[in-house]
Parts: structure tokens; C-alpha cells; sequence
């Protein structure tokens, strides 16, 4: 069972700090020693708790509870990612694909969870670099996926890509995702990208709204190391999650390969993907004469 539990909340959501007051006293009353990270204690007075910075919680901390929506979830990921402690993810946000437990539920779903009936998954990060003229300009991890993309007022882009040394393909769109399973149900999923289950071993690459329509989504193996050149193109930019390198040149090199990291999220017993997808993306629902899905 955890010992010292960290909160991450999304500190700006509308009642955040009731939730976090209650999961805060919820989690002593066990007995467990709580701790808030930093910018999170900045914004939600609560006194007595310590805070600590995301690389303290990696070091200090047995599991993190986040608090928020998907965007809360892939910010903290990434910076705990390289100390590999487990995430539970609480939804007081929108969609809610990786922060599946209910606020109305979070208190019995927790106590359950550290009563041991838990299950963990491990979710795989991308490494991305900018290389330019031979030297490395930008890195950092993605957890949903890396985008190359054109302004918004700029014309086509022109991408060459290469996977493992060789020549994919010249392609000219307004971008290309490169997406990890994790990611293929955000962006990816929008430029009609296929769904990776999160145990597969695999990249989507993804085009956005290509130029031939021959330009398919591919999956490839997650050991392929990807390399996109910029043609020609203005305003080009690389996205790593919410992290961007605007203003690239002609001749940059955006260099990507699955991370020596993983992420663990522990879910509630009989947790589901499928249940999520259905959830989610109101499979199984239909409009009804009102125009109401049913």
C-alpha cells in the first residue's frame, strides 16, 4: 500500500478545492502521508500539507493522484515519467480518456484501490528532437504525439520522411502526426487515424489532410526511429503534447523514437479500454427521433 501519496490538481477547474480537500482527508484518515505538488499548492490554500516539485514527488513519492482532465494527466506524466511512479487519474475535466475515475465516485474507487484491488497498465512516451544544421536544438518527451504542421495562414507543407534509415515517402499536407497508442485517440483519431490499443508495440504516423489521398495513416513497429525533414513549407512548427518549437527552417530534421520511459497507470479492478472507447466515443449510442442519443 502507498505511503506517501502526492496531488496534482488542476488547480484553475471550478470546485477543485473541495476535491481536494476531501481526497486530502479521505487519504490521512488511512493513514497515508499526502503531499501537494508545487504549483498546485501555490493556487489551493490548504494548510499543513508539504509541497514539492515533480522531480521531489518522483523521488520521494509511492503513487500520484491527479485531479483534472487529460491535458492535467499528460503534463505531470511526462515530468514523473523518467522515476516510473504509478498514476491514478481522477476526471474533473471534459473527455477524460486517461483520467477515467468519476469525481462522484473518486472516494469508494480510491478506498478500494488501496485496498489492493487495483490494476496497472504501462503506457508508452515518445522521444523527439529537433536537429538543425548537425546540432540539437530542442528535445523532449510526448506522451499523446508529436505534430509537424504548417501555419495557419501559410500555404501546403512538404515533408520528407524516413523510418530507419529509409526513404519513406515526399509527402505535401498541412502536417503529420506521429502518434503513440495513447495518443491515436486524440488528434490522430481527428485526422482519421486508426485506434491503437495501449499494449500494442506501435507508432501511427498520420497525415494531416494530405495533398493525394494515396497518403494513408500506417502503423509501424515502436522500435522504428522516424525522421521528417522539412522540404518547404512557412510557419512550420513541431508540437511534443503542449510543447512547441515554432519558426523551423528548411532542412530541419525532427527525430523520433519510443522512449526509454513508460508511464504506469493504476486503474480500478476490472477496468476496461473497451469499456473507456465505449464510454468515451458513445459507441453503442443512437440518435433517437429528438435527435438525442439514446
Amino acid at each position: 500500500m502507498p505511503k506517501t501519496i502526492a496531488i496534482v490538481g488542476k488547480y484553475f477547474a471550478v470546485g477543485i478545492s473541495e476535491s481536494l480537500t476531501e481526497i486530502v482527508d479521505f487519504l490521512q484518515d488511512r493513514g497515508h502521508h499526502v503531499v501537494l505538488e508545487a504549483e498546485t499548492a501555490q493556487n489551493v490554500a490548504m494548510a499543513g500539507i508539504a509541497a514539492m516539485t515533480p522531480a521531489e514527488i518522483g523521488e520521494r513519492a509511492d503513487a500520484a493522484i491527479i485531479v483534472g482532465g487529460d491535458g492535467t494527466m499528460l503534463g505531470i506524466a511526462r515530468q514523473l515519467a523518467p522515476y516510473n511512479v504509478p498514476l491514478i487519474g481522477i476526471n474533473q475535466g471534459r473527455l477524460g480518456f486517461i483520467t477515467d475515475i468519476s469525481l462522484e465516485r473518486m472516494l469508494p474507487v480510491l478506498g478500494e484501490m488501496l485496498d489492493g484491488n487495483v490494476e496497472s497498465e504501462r503506457r508508452s512516451l515518445l522521444q523527439g528532437a529537433v536537429m538543425r544544421d548537425g546540432k540539437q536544438i530542442f528535445s523532449a518527451l510526448a506522451f499523446n504525439d508529436v505534430v509537424v504542421s504548417r501555419g495557419a495562414a501559410s500555404g501546403m507543407a512538404e515533408l520528407m520522411v524516413e523510418v530507419d534509415g529509409r526513404f519513406m515517402y515526399n509527402q505535401r499536407s498541412d502536417g503529420l502526426i506521429v502518434a503513440t497508442p495513447t495518443g491515436s485517440t486524440a488528434y490522430a483519431l481527428s485526422a482519421g487515424g486508426p485506434l491503437l490499443h495501449p499494449s500494442l508495440g506501435g507508432i501511427v504516423l498520420v497525415p494531416i489532410a494530405p495533398h493525394a489521398l494515396s497518403n494513408r495513416p500506417i502503423v509501424i513497429p515502436d522500435s522504428s526511429e522516424i525522421v521528417i525533414e522539412i522540404v518547404n513549407g512557412r510557419d512550420m512548427s513541431a508540437n511534443f503534447d503542449m510543447q512547441s518549437l515554432a519558426s523551423l527552417q528548411h532542412g530541419d530534421r525532427i527525430l523520433i523514437r519510443r522512449s526509454e520511459h513508460a508511464i504506469t497507470f493504476l486503474h480500478p479492478a476490472g477496468w476496461s479500454y473497451y469499456d473507456t472507447l465505449r464510454q468515451k466515443l458513445h459507441w453503442n449510442e443512437y440518435p433517437s427521433a429528438e435527435g438525442q442519443l439514446k
